[in-house]
């Protein structure tokens, strides 16, 4: 058995994450990492992850499962990694997801740090998602609740770090998950998922943007495809894509958020038909196993967290960029989203699209 440093949130697929490795026989230690102070998010106490209530959770199951307990202070290097990025992306017109930085910069690199200081072998998460090893390479997979698959999210990861991760959930169902908790008396069994972003829990990213800054992001034209002017916008934060509604413009026919230019502080709308793409780009790109194979191949491509794999052609840019085309013309193709590769459940490999 091995020793694994067991990231707690609070939350019930966290817990029993470290349930099952308690009850696999390993040597676990649970932690929880405080990313943000409320203060930095200009938010009021008790309204994000990371509250007391969040830790307290963490440490009742922690020590009701026999295990060392504690928190890591990693502020500054979310602050970094994640806020600025979102708050930077936002501000330059870009649609960003800060929850795949935070897996990639958070629990997969400073955590991962971590538990090397520690002594142990593994982390783990309660991320729905598998690793598995085939001709000596490490594959990551989706879990097997489609539902509440995650591999999106994951994408980053190395074959390095694939190979001192454990996912005991990968291969549970969410109602198998709170069941388990149930059974254990867990005080968090029937806690809430969280939805939103943890620093933006109420869900209004251009509020906390300008808290963040303390700018406001002035306000501009709306145009269309010529260049007329249609009316003004009141910043382009809060503007992404594909957006619909809040725009405050009458029309013949409904308009939608086309494109965005910081440079020229305009949102571009037009018609519905105006947001498909038949092909896209997407650069920072991140191979599984580690290189980009040598050919074009034919595979899945998800370019949202919710969205259904679409089936395209992927053409390899040198090492870190691809192109696509779709088989079938795609909605709203967003610049800062994820464009990540599947070969049935298999996660190929993940970039942004540009």
């Amino acid at each position: 058995m091995a020793k694994v440093l067991a990231a707690m949130s609070g939350g019930v697929d966290s817990s029993v994450a470290a349930l099952l490795l308690r009850q696999q026989g390993h040597e676990c230690i649970g932690c929880t990492m405080k990313l943000y102070d409320n203060q930095q998010a200009g938010l009021p106490a008790g309204r994000s992850c990371c509250t007391l209530e969040d830790v307290e959770d963490a440490r009742s199951v922690a020590y009701r499962l026999g295990m060392p307990y504690y928190v890591f202070n990693f502020k500054d290097a979310f602050a970094e990694k994640v806020m600025d990025k979102f708050v930077e992306s936002y501000r330059a017109g870009i649609t960003p997801n800060p929850c795949i930085d935070c897996n990639r910069y958070m629990k997969f690199e400073k955590l991962m740090e971590r538990a090397r200081i520690l002594g142990c072998q593994y982390i783990a998460t309660g991320h729905y998602a598998r690793i598995e090893k085939q001709a000596g390479r490490y594959l990551l997979k989706k879990g097997l609740d489609a539902g509440k698959d995650q591999s999106y999210m994951l994408y980053t990861m190395t074959q390095e770090q694939l190979a001192h991760t454990l996912f005991p959930l990968g291969g549970l169902r969410k109602e198998q998950v709170r069941q388990l908790a149930e059974a254990e008396g867990f005080v968090n069994a029937a806690k809430p998922d969280s939805q939103d972003i943890c620093f933006v829990p109420d869900g209004d990213y251009a509020a906390m943007i300008e808290r963040y800054t303390g700018l406001p992001s002035p306000a501009g034209d709306f145009i269309d495809g010529s260049g007329a002017v249609l009316g003004r916008h009141k910043g382009i934060i809060r503007y992404t894509v594909g957006q619909r509604r809040g725009l405050g413009i009458s029309a013949r026919e409904p308009l939608y958020v086309c494109a965005l230019s910081a440079e020229r502080n305009t949102v571009t709308l037009g018609p519905r038909e105006e947001l498909f793409r038949s092909e896209a780009d997407a650069g920072t790109f991140h191979w599984i196993a580690g290189q980009a194979p040598a050919e074009p191949i034919r595979c899945r491509v998800k370019l949202r967290y919710h969205q259904p794999e679409q089936e395209a052609t992927v053409y390899p840019q040198g090492a870190d960029a691809v192109h696509i085309r779709f088989r079938q013309p795609q909605r709203a193709v967003t610049p800062g989203q994820a464009a990540v590769l599947y070969d049935g459940d298999t996660v190929l490999g993940g970039g942004t699209v540009l």
